[in-house]
């Protein structure tokens, strides 16, 4: 059996996803329409195992939202509804981490009118020691 120990990284978004800028006053964070940017971070291993995240969302209003690492969805419910800001954490599954750059995204549902913002991720994962 291989020790492990636990490494994350920080992904920082801030950024407004709706239909329309006005739909929410929140002027600190960038009006993006339907996706976010693609934010990148690095997993120093080829064997990252028990990964999930931790996100912070603003003003979520509808289920549906996705979560797009490395080009594939995370399955299951990504960003539940909820006022004002929301701390969730979400097993990564239906998609997979890599050793090197990955990516991050977040899609609103296209049927929505939801208005909501994605702050802070970090993505966690276990990693071999030494």
């Amino acid at each position: 059996m291989t020790d492990r120990r636990a490494n994350y990284a920080l992904v920082t978004f801030m950024e407004h996803l709706g239909e329309a800028e006005s739909r929410l006053d929140v002027e600190w964070a960038e009006f993006v329409g339907d996706e976010t940017a693609e934010g990148t971070f690095e997993v120093p291993t080829d064997d990252p195992t028990d990964a999930y995240l931790h996100l912070q969302a603003y003003d979520v209003g509808t289920y549906g939202h996705d979560i797009v690492l490395n080009g594939e969805s995370i399955s299951g419910f990504d960003i539940p509804p909820g006022q004002g800001w929301q701390s969730w954490m979400d097993a990564i599954t239906g998609a997979t981490l890599r050793e090197g750059e990955n990516t991050i995204r977040f899609v609103r549902e296209e049927d929505s009118t939801d208005s909501f913002v994605v702050g802070n991720v970090v993505v966690n994962w276990r990693e071999p020691t030494g």
